[in-house]
């Protein structure tokens, strides 16, 4: 689509958007709210089709290679902006040999390049390792003029060695099967010429093998030619990155601009070695982070993910329409749209589709029912108060609002942070999060409305009926606090330990630096401990073995120290030749990579945190917002532990989903603390210990369904999702469960301590906070 018919589409919705909010009920509203689900979901599905060329995927789906590459100068200091810029665009040179559609090089900070490069085979991986941590910095430097005769003294220890020169060793080329020979040579510390005259190189094949030939500038040419003239019948070294590749002896001036490298090569490095040249980097590099998957094991995660996602989203459609009937249907009709308007979205601006970005997207989804619950539950208790269904109907959408909104918003904050903080697949989890939420709240809040409202309008909606398996209770759930939070403190202390003797093995490849490989056996099956005996012939020390399975297939992952896992490779593939093994997936992550994951998804954990903290004290008052806090903090350590206690390792997977818990902790614990407001504010009689039992009794129903959905979209995810997306969802699992009861247990009583500790009355709290606010947000109808 041109941009410019973009730019009008979307003028045209934003002054929909804005018309539709500024109507008061009535045919116009119903029109308005019509015409924006129609021209955005039009809008949407042009963008996303076809998908297969729309829809961008990520290297964990389609396969393919990621390296993390860091500058370092030669004197510590800082990377400068121009030598990053140098070696980004250096390297998408030496990338494009490979004929590979869409590679990603781009910075990361201010001395990481990212590069990620689609569909290399293990061959072309490690070809790719070898270019891209080669910095080719090429010299030609004069052996001391004398023909060895200085040498020899400095041997004999009547001469010294000269201050702008350094003896280096050479190894000469083997022939006829002899062994390589030494030669010492005493050469100058600083270039004579530099690589940077070099304006194309090729490799080519003489009498001695391989070779390069080079070609110099004009300027370059010049230099060559008058240093050869002045240096007949001496030695040149030609050295690269530090290492004497050859010196041999000028028999005439070079005027013609260009000069042959020959050494011990084969076709392969000279080649190599003629595109490295052309495109020399100007500092070391080094690979600190390695990724790499399979087409195959690309495909299999897709299936999974689909494949559990469908049965997802099956299961919460039949609860919702056994639950809510028609107006269950209403909802999944707009959960339909919302699924339209997430991947167009998606591809409208571009975003990357990962694996655990299939996670974020399911997430999304039980979001908005969870949106059309509260409605639900809110015209539940309109009906029951007698009013008409379109009276009811219009108070459940006003009354619902606030929770809706706010519940969104602290999901979304925690999305945004974790978008920023972090990088690769969980950033994608983060995108297809956000925009799911954004398109929640649209479906839930317009287009369920406007479904209802043409209802009525043609007579087709006169009563809805709901199962109601969650009767009216009157538990006393703050008279049970003290048991409550005690059995909670021992959880938490228990656990704790329990984490902390366990110690480094909490932690994955992503936090502590290593390799991982993941192999899948064609042909015969190969047991965990014959893998275990095998490893031990290498002498590696603290390698983990363990089989996992996806939806179709098996695989066995070895988590090893750092640079063991190319040798581990070739020796099981040595070891066990029937069983077939093919490298599926491989990772190498530094340690010092890991540290900074681990600070930076510390920062990421405590900005989500201080951003909900803010915003919770903002929208209610600071009592309901340490109540939320320590909820949270509760949901988090006990999840944390569980998760260790199961014997899992904490990866940056498992970061997204922490991060997850908070938002859904936080919109659970706000739904709670809405009602609880809104009988504090209404003056109902009691005092506030009965009020809030009141508010999370009428809550419950809401509470418990929409933790049940939730937990039957997990649930496929951990059963058919494969093995990320069964840490992803055990954890989440876990935090659902968890979360749950915190805003039934937990969070109200810390509201109720809190105020009593500050002195103040809740009451006269929540009233001074409305009188102190500017004007309260409200839900237009």
């Amino acid at each position: 689509m041109p941009p410019y018919l973009t730019f009008f589409i979307g003028l045209l919705m934003l002054v929909l958007f804005g018309w539709y909010f500024a109507v008061d009920l009535g045919p116009r509203k119903r029109i308005l709210g019509s015409l924006l689900t129609v021209v955005l979901t039009a809008f949407c599905i042009w963008s996303m089709l076809p998908m297969d060329k729309k829809i961008r995927l990520g290297l964990d789906l389609k396969g393919g290679t990621s390296f993390l590459i860091k500058l370092s100068s030669e004197d510590g200091s800082a990377i400068a902006k121009e030598t990053l810029d140098q070696a980004v665009e250096v390297i998408r040179k030496r990338v494009d040999q490979y004929g590979v559609g869409e590679p990603v090089i781009s910075p990361s900070g201010t001395d990481r390049i990212l590069v990620q490069i689609p569909g290399l085979d293990s061959e072309k991986i490690h070809e790719a390792r070898e270019q891209l941590s080669k910095v080719a910095k090429l010299e030609f430097r004069l052996v001391y003029p004398d023909h060895g005769e200085r040498l020899r003294g400095i041997d004999a220890g009547t001469e010294i060695i000269p201050p702008e020169y350094r003896i280096e060793s050479y190894t000469l080329r083997s022939e006829g099967g002899k062994p390589e020979e030494q030669e010492r040579l005493l050469v100058k510390k600083r270039a004579d010429l530099g690589g940077d005259r070099v304006s194309n190189a090729h490799a080519f094949f003489g009498n001695q093998g391989w070779g390069v030939v080079l070609n110099f500038d004009s300027e370059g040419a010049k230099q060559f030619g008058d240093i050869t003239e002045k240096f007949k019948g001496y030695r040149f070294a030609i050295v690269l990155d530090n290492v004497i590749q050859s010196a041999p002896v000028i028999r005439d001036a070079i005027y013609g601009g260009s000069a042959e490298i020959t050494g011990r090569f084969g076709e392969q490095e000279a080649r190599g070695l003629a595109m490295v040249l052309e495109n020399p980097l100007k500092t070391p590099v080094s690979i600190e982070e390695e990724r790499s998957a399979s087409a195959s094991l690309g495909q299999d995660s897709i299936k999974s993910g689909v494949y559990a996602g469908l049965v997802g989203l099956a299961l919460i459609f039949i609860a919702v329409l056994l639950y809510y009937r028609l107006a269950g249907l209403v909802a999944l009709i707009a959960l339909a749209v919302e699924g339209i308007l997430l991947f167009g979205l998606l591809a409208m601006f571009g975003a990357v589709l990962t694996l655990p970005g299939i996670a974020g997207i399911i997430l999304s989804l039980g979001m908005a029912i969870d949106a059309n619950v509260l409605i639900y539950e809110r015209l539940r208790e309109e009906i029951a108060l007698g009013k008409s269904l379109k009276t009811a109907l219009d108070a459940s959408y006003s009354k619902a609002f606030s929770a809706i909104f706010d519940s969104h918003v602290t999901t979304l904050i925690t999305a945004a942070i974790l978008y920023v903080i972090a990088t690769g697949p969980v950033r994608g989890f983060a995108v297809t999060l956000t925009i799911g939420i954004i398109a929640s709240m649209f479906t839930a809040l317009i287009i369920t409305r406007t479904l209802f409202s043409w209802l009525f309008h043609f007579n087709l909606l006169r009563k809805i009926s709901m199962a109601d398996l969650i009767s009216a209770t009157n538990i006393d759930f703050i008279g049970k606090r003290r048991l409550a939070l005690s059995i909670s403190a021992i959880a938490i202390v228990v656990l704790s330990a329990l984490f902390f003797i366990r110690g480094s093995h909490n932690f994955g490849v992503d936090f502590l630096g290593g390799d991982r490989l993941v192999l899948e056996a064609r042909g015969e099956k190969i047991g965990e401990g014959q893998v275990r005996d095998a490893l031990s012939e290498l002498d590696v020390t603290d390698a983990v073995v363990q089989k996992e399975t996806s939806a179709t297939s098996e695989f066995m992952t070895v988590r090893s120290p750092i640079d063991t896992g190319q040798k581990i490779e070739a020796h099981l593939k040595s070891k066990f030749p029937q069983a077939q093994f093919r490298t599926e997936a491989s990772e190498k992550v530094g340690s010092l990579v890991g540290g900074e994951l681990i600070r930076s998804s510390l920062i990421a954990l405590g900005m989500g945190l201080l951003g909900i903290l803010i915003y919770v004290a903002m929208r209610f008052e600071l009592s309901f917002a340490m109540g939320a806090m320590a909820a949270l903090l509760h949901d988090l350590l006990i999840t944390i532990g569980i998760y260790s206690l199961a014997g899992r390792e904490i990866s940056l997977i498992f970061v997204g989903a922490i991060l997850t818990i908070a938002g859904y902790s936080v919109s659970d614990t706000i739904v709670v603390f809405d009602r609880i407001r809104e009988g504090l504010r209404s003056e109902r009689k009691g005092s506030v210990q009965a009020i809030m039992n009141r508010s999370i009794n009428e809550t419950l129903s809401r509470t418990i369904l929409t933790g049940g959905t939730t937990l039957l979209a997990l649930g496929a995810l951990y059963f058919l999702g494969g093995p990320v997306l069964n840490d992803f969802a055990f954890a989440i699992f876990v935090g659902v469960i968890v979360g749950t009861f915190s805003s039934v247990y937990t969070a109200a009583p810390i509201v109720l301590w809190w105020s009593r500790w500050k002195g103040k009355s809740l009451h006269r709290e929540v009233k001074e906070s409305e009188l102190a606010a500017a004007p309260a947000l409200q839900g237009r109808s």
